[in-house]
């Protein structure tokens, strides 16, 4: 009989799970290494506030990322979940500036696009294992 990390490994769902780690890391590396470029293709006006929170998203996606990349197999549902709790928030959140429009619109959206795909493979993946 298969464990669940086992049937995780071998899911539809595995590679989609370890591209967007690596996404994570790309993304995160470029929001640590040139934040302001990514603002401004966002569309924001940079400040150096914004250049700090950037590279703190930036730490936190390269670790979410190099934490589900490295870690061994039957950590990959820990690593998933953190992950997915993440996206949740932030995709939650996100729809909450697109709502209050304090947040230029199409920046907002394209976020809330990013992290609501994240979160949906995720979310995906989370019911499949449960089930």
């Amino acid at each position: 009989m298969a464990t669940n990390s086992m049937r995780q490994s071998r899911s539809p769902l595995a590679g989609a799970l370890r591209g967007l780690a690596f996404g994570r890391v790309a993304l995160g590396a470029a929001a640590l290494a040139a934040p302001r470029m990514l603002t401004r293709a966002l569309g924001v006006r940079p400040t150096p506030e914004l250049d700090y929170m950037t590279r703190i998203f930036g730490a936190r996606a390269v670790a979410l990322g190099l934490g589900y990349l490295t870690a061994p197999r039957e950590e990959l549902p820990r690593w998933q979940r953190l992950a997915l709790m993440v996206d949740i928030l932030d995709t939650t959140h996100g729809g909450v500036r697109v709502a209050r429009g304090d947040v230029p619109r199409p920046a907002a959206i394209a976020m809330v696009a990013l992290t609501g795909g994240y979160m949906l493979v995720g979310a995906t993946r989370l019911a499949r294992d449960l089930w």
